[in-house]
């Protein structure tokens, strides 16, 4: 337990960002799963949708550190690749 005031209210502000956090981390795994479901599926209509909200998503994670950059960038650009497979059109 925190034992002065300054590292109370630091432990309260760690407890909201974890959950802000986690909040985002899912956010962006749920719409990964969606976008690869749509993949194997070739929605074609609701594809492109779905790689803005990750891709979106995605960068705003990583803004926030809850991701590194490069991490991001790779798993979007690897996600587009398959998208455009799926898709027929090049890259």
């Amino acid at each position: 337990m925190a034992q002065h005031k300054s590292a109370a209210k630091r432990a309260r502000q760690a407890v909201k960002k974890n959950e802000i956090n986690t909040n985002r981390r899912s956010k962006v795994r749920t719409g990964e799963k969606s976008l690869m479901s749509a993949v194997t599926k070739k929605d074609a209509k609701a594809i492109p949708e779905l790689l803005s909200y990750y891709t979106s998503q995605m960068m705003k994670a990583a803004q926030k550190g809850v991701f590194s950059k490069s991490t991001a960038a790779r798993k979007i650009a690897r996600l587009s690749t398959q998208v455009h497979k799926a898709l027929g059109t090049s890259k």
